[in-house]
Order: C-alpha cells, then sequence, then structure tokens
C-alpha cells in the first residue's frame, strides 16, 4: 500500500499544508540571499569629535562600476545622524542622509552605488551627535575610468538580440501576408 493511500482526507490535506509551511521556512532566509559586505581598502575621517572609518568594497575605485560604501564611527552609530555630500571636480553636490547599511545594519552604509564619472572625487560627512555637530572631509579620491568597453558600445551590442526577434517578427509578418490562420 502507498503511503499516499494511507492520509485521506482531511489527514492529506493537513499533510499538504504543513509541507507548504515547511518549505516556505526553509527557503525564507534572506541572509543567505546576499553576499556579505566585504571591505577591501579603508580611509580615516576625522569629523569634530568622530572620528570615522570609510570602508569601501572595490578599489581603486572605477566609473560606472558597483560598490559597497560603509561609514563607521569609532563608537558606534547609536544616537547619532549622519549626513554625505559626494562631489565630483569641485560641483556642487547632493546631500543625503546616512542610513544603515542594508546588509551591514550597525553601519551607515549604501549598498551597489556606482560613481558616475571618472575623475577627483571628494566626500564631506557630517555627524550630529552627543558631542555635539562634526563635519570632515575625505578628498582626492582617484576615480579611474569605466572598466571595459564604452557604454554606447556596451548598448549597441547588448540590443542586437532585440532587432534580431524585430527582424524575425518582420519576416514572419511578410510570409503570413499580416493574417494569422485561423484553427478549427
Amino acid at each position: 500500500m502507498s503511503p499516499l493511500r494511507l492520509l485521506s482526507g482531511p489527514r492529506r490535506a493537513v499533510a499538504a499544508v504543513l509541507a507548504a509551511i515547511g518549505l516556505v521556512l526553509v527557503s525564507a532566509n534572506p541572509a543567505l540571499a546576499y553576499p556579505p559586505v566585504e571591505t577591501v581598502h579603508t580611509e580615516r575621517v576625522q569629523a569634530g569629535p568622530y572620528g570615522i572609518t570609510v570602508g569601501f568594497s572595490t578599489w581603486p575605485l572605477r566609473a560606472m562600476q558597483s560598490l559597497d560604501f560603509t561609514f563607521t564611527p569609532d563608537d558606534g552609530i547609536a544616537g547619532k545622524r549622519g549626513f554625505i555630500a559626494m562631489t565630483d571636480s569641485g560641483d556642487e553636490g547632493h546631500r543625503s542622509r546616512l542610513a544603515r547599511h542594508p546588509r551591514k545594519r550597525e553601519v551607515w552604509g549604501m549598498d551597489t552605488v556606482a560613481m558616475p564619472t571618472e575623475g577627483v572625487w571628494r566626500f564631506a560627512l557630517t555627524v550630529e551627535g552627543p558631542a555635539g555637530r562634526g563635519e570632515g572631509v575625505l578628498k582626492d579620491i582617484q576615480v579611474l575610468p569605466q572598466p571595459g568597453p564604452p557604454m554606447a558600445l556596451s548598448w549597441s551590442i547588448g540590443t542586437i538580440p532585440l532587432w534580431a526577434l524585430i527582424g524575425l517578427l518582420a519576416v514572419a509578418w511578410r510570409r503570413t501576408g499580416g493574417h494569422v490562420a485561423e484553427q478549427v
């Protein structure tokens, strides 16, 4: 006798529900979905009374290459607020509030950020906390040219399958005379 025959009616339904719940619980571990943040280079910034370690997941930095930044005050982020302004070549930057890193919750950070252009960058950090307000600058961060071929060439090569599909559809449309055969 098969094991499924032993389960009948409500027992079979309960077994199916328990199996579904078990599968959800086994596959629900989000920490395994993302690799941990690996810091390969650090720089120190003194923002008033606060010492901050700035971590980079890729070094040297390259334009248009995704990386993680972490900002770790010496005595942690509890009770503090942080702000950053990232500028290149002295241009006016956008100031934003630092939030907890999505995968390394004990520090501030940004994940999957890409520096848009090559050149010399500057990070202006501001920390507000129990010891008052502190400002510091991490300057002369050299961002190298984008790795790989130029963006226009990459996009041109990447759209070849789309153009091939459009051509295939045009040929099929012409061969059928623009009509779809009805099936009986």
